[in-house]
């Protein structure tokens, strides 16, 4: 029996003498705004227990959601002035993986290296691939110093069981404000469901496609008193298109939850990921497979506790780990030798570029005595992090946030006796303070100070505002919300930077003239600013939104990555190793900017379709570099096929476009949700974008337009047969393009898979 009372200030009491797992259920309303029903996460309250919820309130079409990501607390995203994304767990039911569903966002760029399994690297607004924080559950999953593969995520532990939210969050912009180094350029926020039924839920998902592609799914989840539990464990397997790429990965989630009081809460999450992929590497420029293999062992966990008291005051603790292990093994040489350049070489192919330039010549795949051999490498994070946050009603909340990492790094590569390894501790502070005024104008000012063990102190202040000049209305264009935001992010040097510095090589050789010539520094942080405007319009109530926005990025100090070759030919530098092409350094001389627009249009014509497209243009320009340098003091790179077209081998050139960062890309998503049948249509565009085929001169190609662009179709369907089985079938890159990868990467062609789940327990 529960008794249900309206308050003075227009909140609502519901007081009920029994204990147990309680939701709250909004049924909507009869307003000229029509609302959207909704259950709450599920809680629990003893007897006499005084619980607070919050409960929001939502239109009855395009129903969005609240984040924590652009702000540590939790925020309708109607209130934001930063622009977030988000990824259902109902966009990933069919899917493998995390890939194709980030592509549906504006200001994103995915670039998988290989197949099935290959390196997979995000490309936000024009940042690099390593500039974006990556959380799984609150804790930072990144390697030290900001990569982090993407092509390793699968969708199991991210969806499936209850009403969660979201299953990832993407921040487009820094944000190092709230979660320190590394937050560039992006911020990627990844959840674990949580059980919800009060009895067991047990589901399995099995299904079979080409390429010898299987995967096996289970979960277990569901409530018992003040107790919370969902458990999951799958396994993926594939050949892939290419010979000795075959890949498997194992993952193995958990999030286990107690209620200690109904205003305290304990919670525990583990994912793990094991996985084995051939590499056979750039197949279109090697004519063959090398013979390699990579294992990744990624764990991360963590621990929290959370007390929310009856006057509006909140405080968390979390204790988190990761723990990545990574071998790569070189088996055997593949290939015929080739005396010239001291290598295993592929036959003799003609490359040709997306702009049209072509070169003939012989790859090499392996250097001669590299084979057999393996190197490891180490990256682990403990962190520390605590956060109180205290709403002053309900316009104004003020949030503080330390954070304690502990990061341990080791590179160690037997067959040259490299075994390298380092720590560091870094610190970091954080205040914020948001809030509205009449509901119509509200901000998020916030700021941290930071203590890197590499680079010492920086601040990273973020500053956003967003007004309503016109409320949501029945009416056409009722409804305009206007945003402007300021950032700026920090980022910490990787394991190879620190372990390979040209500042260090060039010391270690006393050569510090050219230190002086080329301005090299020793590792330092890298950094960024931001700049971002935007206007979202109801334009038929909030059955048809636009979403437009300008941003200007720019990014400092950035890292480029300077070859053997290059170390040879500009510093006579040749006592890193006996074998050419195998050691290169690092030196953060890349600055460049990078400025775009982004437009959203959602539809919702009837309330089972979805209509969903975007469009984002992107303007970057190198305005500085090593290449460029090396050019005034050493003379144009050229390839003698293209004497009068400058080059940049492995970092690209002043006044032209960062590697790998098409100016045109887009997406589009036709969604019907029946009461048996669901059935997805999406596709990714992207024009074609600058790069190197990183190879030997006499192999470089003209940088522009290198990369071809590319439109990946792909459709799920979904057939729900009774209560408790569902069958469905997923057709991937139905135009079975290959150039969805970087030059030289073929991507999978068209693929197939079909299954089925079944679910028992529950309500």
């Amino acid at each position: 029996m529960a008794v249900g009372i309206t308050r003075p200030d227009g909140s609502f009491e519901i007081r009920s003498a029994q204990s147990g797992r309680f939701v709250l259920f909004t049924a909507g309303g009869v307003s000229k705004t029509q609302l959207q029903p909704n259950i709450s996460h599920d809680f629990y309250g003893g007897a006499t227990d005084v619980v607070l919820r919050d409960v929001t309130l939502e239109a009855t079409t395009l129903n969005e959601t609240v984040t924590v990501t652009a702000t540590g607390l939790p925020t309708p995203i109607q209130q934001l002035t930063a622009p977030v994304s988000f990824v259902s767990r109902d966009d990933l039911a069919y899917r493998t993986g995390l890939l194709d569903e980030l592509r549906q966002s504006p200001g994103v760029a995915i670039v998988q290296s290989g197949q099935m399994g290959g390196v997979a690297s995000l490309f936000v607004r024009g940042g690099n691939s390593d500039s974006n924080k990556v959380l799984i559950d609150g804790i930072p999953a990144e390697d030290v110093g900001g990569r982090f593969d993407l092509g390793l995520v699968s969708s199991t532990g991210l969806s499936n069981v209850g009403n969660n939210g979201p299953s990832a969050e993407l921040y487009r912009g820094p944000n190092s404000a709230l979660f320190g180094s590394d937050a560039l350029a992006s911020v990627l926020n990844l959840s674990t469901p949580r059980g919800t039924a009060t009895s067991p839920v047990f589901t399995y998902s099995g299904d079979g496609g080409n390429f010898h592609t299987y995967r096996n799914e289970v979960t277990l989840s569901g409530t018992r008193s003040r107790y919370d539990y969902f458990t999951a464990l799958s396994r993926l397997d594939s050949s892939n298109a290419l010979p000795l790429d075959r890949f498997h990965a194992v993952t193995e989630a958990a999030n286990l939850g107690a209620s200690l009081t109904a205003s305290t809460q304990a919670r525990f999450t583990i994912r793990n990921t094991t996985s084995v992929q051939g590499v056979p590497g750039a197949h279109d420029f090697l004519g063959l497979s090398a013979d390699q293999k990579q294992a990744d062992q990624n764990l991360y966990s963590g621990a929290t506790l959370e007390n929310r008291t009856a006057g509006n005051w909140h405080n968390l603790v979390r204790y988190g780990i990761a723990r990545k292990r990574e071998q790569f093994n070189i088996f055997s040489n593949a290939g015929t030798y080739d005396p010239t350049q001291f290598a295993y070489v592929g036959p003799s192919l003609t490359i040709t570029g997306a702009n049209g330039y072509k070169v003939t010549g012989s790859s090499p795949i392996t250097y001669a005595g590299s084979a057999p051999s393996r190197y490891d490498q180490v990256s682990n994070r403990d962190e520390l992090y605590y956060q109180s946050d205290y709403s002053f009603g309900r316009h104004v909340s003020t949030l503080f946030g330390f954070r304690y990492e502990n990061e341990r790094g080791a590179y160690r590569y037997p067959l040259y006796a490299t075994d390298q390894s380092l720590q560091r501790t870094n610190f970091q502070f954080t205040g914020q303070i948001q809030g509205d005024l009449l509901a119509r104008l509200f901000f998020s000012l916030g700021g941290a100070i930071e203590k890197n063990h590499l680079y010492g102190l920086r601040g990273t202040p973020r500053l956003g505002l967003a007004f309503v000049p016109v409320r949501p209305g029945p009416r056409p264009f009722h409804g305009t919300r206007l945003r402007a935001n300021f950032s700026r992010g920090v980022q910490e040097p990787s394991l190879a930077v620190q372990f390979s510095s040209l500042y260090g090589t060039l010391l270690a050789a006393n050569d510090t003239a050219d230190i002086a010539a080329y301005h090299v520094r020793p590792p330092n942080a890298e950094e960024s600013r931001t700049y971002d405007v935007g206007i979202d319009q109801n334009i038929f109530s909030t059955a048809l939104i636009l979403k437009a926005g300008y941003f200007h990025n720019q990014f400092d100090h950035q890292y480029e990555y300077v070859d053997s070759s290059a170390l040879q030919q500009y510093f006579g530098i040749t006592t890193a190793s006996t074998i050419p092409g195998l050691y290169g350094a690092y030196t953060n001389s890349l600055t460049f900017r990078a400025q775009g627009a982004e437009t959203e249009l959602q539809y919702q014509p009837r309330s089972r379709l979805f209509l969903h497209f975007g469009y984002t243009y992107l303007a970057p320009l190198v305005e500085r570099s090593f290449s460029t340098d090396a050019l005034q003091v050493h003379g144009a790179t050229t390839n003698p096929l293209f004497p009068s077209i400058t080059i940049g081998g492995s970092s690209p050139l002043v006044g032209q476009r960062p590697f790998r960062r098409p100016p045109n890309t887009g997406f589009f998503a036709v969604q019907y949700t029946g009461k048996r049948w669901t059935t997805a249509f999406k596709g990714a565009m992207s024009g074609k974008s600058d790069d190197s085929t990183f190879l030997a001169t006499p192999l470089l190609l003209p940088n522009r337009n290198l990369d071809h662009g590319y439109a990946k179709l792909d459709l799920g369907l979904g057939y729900q047969w009774t209560q408790h089985l569902a069958a469905f079938t997923q057709l991937d890159n139905l135009l079975s393009q290959q150039h969805i990868g970087p030059i030289g990467y073929p991507g999978l062609p068209f693929t197939i898979r079909a299954g089925f789940k079944f679910r028992i327990g529950g309500e």
